[in-house]
């Protein structure tokens, strides 16, 4: 089974430079005017999910929820201190999470939309 989580913006190019150049997901594919809309898809390739971001003449209807979050999990304690780094570096808000368990076991930024993202540690 493979997962894919498609989601709306009003800004493609915001998503692509957050997604892509800050959080470090790939480029995977992406659609120019295919019924008015267009798109890309951002992942780690060979990995079974991606992240989908739309944009057409509309703008979105949702709103974020504090506890609407995608969760990113790294390898190692290096890896997660280099990605928070990188986060607050490049001006992404963090924000405290409403899960308790998030604020011991990981970190919550927002992205452009406002939706949350946590990074933490894979515990095996």
């Amino acid at each position: 089974m493979k997962l894919r989580i498609a989601r709306y913006t009003t800004n493609l190019n915001r998503m692509i430079d957050f997604y892509g150049r800050i959080l470090g997901l790939k480029i995977l594919g992406e659609f120019k005017d295919h019924q008015q809309y267009d798109g890309v898809f951002l992942g780690i390739p060979g990995e079974s999910w991606h992240l989908e971001f739309t944009v057409s003449g509309h703008p979105p209807l949702h709103q974020p929820d504090a506890d609407d979050l995608l969760v990113f999990y790294t390898a190692t304690v290096n890896e997660f201190t280099a990605l928070k780094n990188k986060l607050i570096a490049n001006g992404v808000k963090n924000v405290p999470p409403t899960n308790p368990y998030w604020a011991k076991n990981g970190i919550t930024f927002q992205d452009p939309d406002g939706f949350r993202i946590v990074i933490s540690i894979a515990i095996n």
